[in-house]
Protein backbone atom coordinates (compact mmCIF):
# COMPACT_ATOMS: atom_id res chain seq x y z
CA UNK A 1 0.00 0.00 0.00
CA UNK A 2 1.63 3.27 -1.41
CA UNK A 3 1.23 6.27 1.09
CA UNK A 4 -1.98 7.69 0.05
CA UNK A 5 -3.62 4.68 0.79
CA UNK A 6 -2.03 4.06 3.90
CA UNK A 7 -3.24 7.84 5.10
CA UNK A 8 -6.73 7.03 3.53
CA UNK A 9 -6.28 3.78 5.68
CA UNK A 10 -5.70 6.07 9.12
CA UNK A 11 -8.82 9.04 8.14
CA UNK A 12 -11.12 5.83 7.78
CA UNK A 13 -10.10 4.91 11.74
CA UNK A 14 -12.02 6.86 14.75
CA UNK A 15 -8.45 6.92 16.41
CA UNK A 16 -7.41 9.48 13.74
CA UNK A 17 -10.46 11.21 13.11
CA UNK A 18 -9.95 14.96 12.44
CA UNK A 19 -6.34 14.45 12.02
CA UNK A 20 -4.36 16.54 9.43
CA UNK A 21 -3.00 14.15 6.16
CA UNK A 22 0.27 15.69 6.88
CA UNK A 23 0.14 15.01 10.62
CA UNK A 24 -0.60 11.19 9.37
CA UNK A 25 2.44 11.61 7.02
CA UNK A 26 4.32 12.53 9.66
CA UNK A 27 3.33 9.81 11.75
CA UNK A 28 3.60 7.03 8.63
CA UNK A 29 7.48 8.43 8.02
CA UNK A 30 7.88 7.21 11.82
CA UNK A 31 5.91 3.78 11.34
CA UNK A 32 7.48 0.48 10.74
CA UNK A 33 5.46 -2.37 8.69
CA UNK A 34 5.12 -5.20 9.65
CA UNK A 35 4.28 -8.85 7.91
CA UNK A 36 3.06 -11.60 10.30
CA UNK A 37 2.52 -15.28 9.44
CA UNK A 38 -0.51 -17.35 10.60
CA UNK A 39 0.03 -18.37 13.71
CA UNK A 40 2.60 -15.33 14.45
CA UNK A 41 2.15 -13.40 17.71
CA UNK A 42 2.49 -9.70 17.44
CA UNK A 43 2.47 -9.45 21.24
CA UNK A 44 1.94 -11.29 24.27
CA UNK A 45 -0.22 -10.86 27.46
CA UNK A 46 2.05 -9.21 30.14
CA UNK A 47 4.93 -8.29 27.88
CA UNK A 48 6.28 -5.07 27.81
CA UNK A 49 4.13 -2.36 25.34
CA UNK A 50 4.86 1.01 24.24
CA UNK A 51 3.19 0.44 20.62
CA UNK A 52 0.10 -0.05 19.03
CA UNK A 53 -0.63 -1.89 15.44
CA UNK A 54 -2.87 -0.81 12.32
CA UNK A 55 -3.83 -3.77 11.16
CA UNK A 56 -3.57 -3.14 6.80
CA UNK A 57 -4.53 -6.80 5.93
CA UNK A 58 -5.58 -10.02 7.58
CA UNK A 59 -7.45 -11.07 10.91
CA UNK A 60 -6.08 -11.33 14.00
CA UNK A 61 -7.53 -13.14 17.09
CA UNK A 62 -7.38 -11.02 20.45
CA UNK A 63 -6.53 -13.61 23.24
CA UNK A 64 -6.50 -13.12 26.93
CA UNK A 65 -5.36 -16.22 28.89
CA UNK A 66 -6.74 -17.81 32.75
CA UNK A 67 -6.02 -20.80 34.09
CA UNK A 68 -3.53 -21.71 31.19
CA UNK A 69 -5.99 -21.20 28.74
CA UNK A 70 -6.51 -19.12 25.94
CA UNK A 71 -9.60 -17.30 25.65
CA UNK A 72 -10.93 -15.30 22.37
CA UNK A 73 -12.21 -11.24 23.34
CA UNK A 74 -12.65 -10.49 19.62
CA UNK A 75 -11.53 -10.64 16.10
CA UNK A 76 -9.73 -7.75 13.82
CA UNK A 77 -9.46 -6.99 10.56
CA UNK A 78 -7.83 -4.52 7.69
CA UNK A 79 -8.79 -1.07 9.67
CA UNK A 80 -9.03 -2.39 13.41
CA UNK A 81 -6.35 -0.74 15.93
CA UNK A 82 -4.97 -3.20 18.77
CA UNK A 83 -2.78 -2.10 21.46
CA UNK A 84 -4.03 1.54 22.08
CA UNK A 85 -3.92 1.45 26.09
CA UNK A 86 -0.03 1.07 25.43
CA UNK A 87 0.25 4.51 24.55
CA UNK A 88 -1.48 5.70 27.45
CA UNK A 89 -0.54 3.72 30.48
CA UNK A 90 2.57 2.17 29.54
CA UNK A 91 1.68 -1.02 31.76
CA UNK A 92 2.49 -4.64 29.88
CA UNK A 93 0.35 -5.60 27.61
CA UNK A 94 -3.74 -7.01 29.07
CA UNK A 95 -4.03 -9.30 26.14
CA UNK A 96 -2.22 -11.62 23.52
CA UNK A 97 -2.79 -10.89 19.52
CA UNK A 98 -2.17 -14.00 17.07
CA UNK A 99 -2.28 -13.66 13.15
CA UNK A 100 -4.95 -16.19 12.20
CA UNK A 101 -4.17 -15.50 8.56
CA UNK A 102 -0.77 -13.59 6.95
CA UNK A 103 -0.95 -10.13 8.13
CA UNK A 104 0.42 -6.87 7.63
CA UNK A 105 0.46 -4.25 9.99
CA UNK A 106 1.44 -0.67 10.70
CA UNK A 107 3.43 -0.13 14.07
CA UNK A 108 3.18 3.54 15.83
CA UNK A 109 5.13 4.03 18.98
CA UNK A 110 5.20 6.45 22.08
CA UNK A 111 7.97 7.52 20.51
CA UNK A 112 6.22 9.03 17.34
CA UNK A 113 3.23 10.30 19.64
CA UNK A 114 5.89 12.37 21.49
CA UNK A 115 7.19 13.95 17.93
CA UNK A 116 3.74 14.65 16.74
CA UNK A 117 3.57 16.76 20.71
CA UNK A 118 6.32 18.45 19.33
CA UNK A 119 4.88 18.63 16.11
CA UNK A 120 1.59 20.02 16.50
CA UNK A 121 0.16 20.46 20.08
CA UNK A 122 -3.29 20.42 19.39
CA UNK A 123 -3.56 16.86 16.79
CA UNK A 124 -1.53 14.79 19.61
CA UNK A 125 -4.11 16.74 22.12
CA UNK A 126 -7.17 15.20 19.41
CA UNK A 127 -5.21 11.90 18.90
CA UNK A 128 -4.98 11.70 22.39
CA UNK A 129 -8.75 12.43 23.01
CA UNK A 130 -9.73 10.03 20.21
CA UNK A 131 -7.95 7.20 21.83
CA UNK A 132 -9.50 7.90 25.37
CA UNK A 133 -12.89 7.69 23.41
CA UNK A 134 -12.39 4.38 21.80
CA UNK A 135 -11.15 2.80 25.21
CA UNK A 136 -14.31 4.65 26.65
CA UNK A 137 -16.59 2.83 23.81
CA UNK A 138 -14.93 -0.79 24.95
CA UNK A 139 -14.89 -0.17 28.37
CA UNK A 140 -18.75 0.77 27.93
CA UNK A 141 -18.97 -2.64 25.80
CA UNK A 142 -17.14 -4.67 28.43
CA UNK A 143 -19.33 -3.43 31.38
CA UNK A 144 -22.41 -4.06 29.28
CA UNK A 145 -21.01 -7.80 28.99
CA UNK A 146 -20.24 -8.28 32.58
CA UNK A 147 -23.53 -6.94 33.18
CA UNK A 148 -25.27 -9.51 31.22
CA UNK A 149 -23.66 -12.23 32.46
CA UNK A 150 -24.12 -10.93 35.98
CA UNK A 151 -27.74 -10.75 35.38
CA UNK A 152 -28.06 -14.27 33.49
CA UNK A 153 -26.10 -15.77 36.50
CA UNK A 154 -29.05 -14.31 38.62
CA UNK A 155 -32.21 -15.88 36.76
CA UNK A 156 -33.50 -18.74 38.02
CA UNK A 157 -34.82 -21.47 37.33
CA UNK A 158 -38.67 -19.84 36.68
CA UNK A 159 -37.13 -17.12 35.06
CA UNK A 160 -37.58 -14.76 37.62
CA UNK A 161 -34.45 -12.43 38.36
CA UNK A 162 -33.26 -12.59 42.10
CA UNK A 163 -30.32 -11.11 43.55
CA UNK A 164 -28.34 -13.01 46.11
CA UNK A 165 -27.91 -10.33 48.82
Amino acid sequence: MNESGQIELLQSIPIFGGMKAENLAFMLQNAARHAFRQGEFLCREGEPADEFYILETGSVAILKQWEDQDYLLRRLGPGDCLGEMALIDYFPRSASAVAETECQALTLTAETLRGLYHKDLEQFALIQMNIARELSRRLRHASELLFQNRTLARIGENGVLYSSL
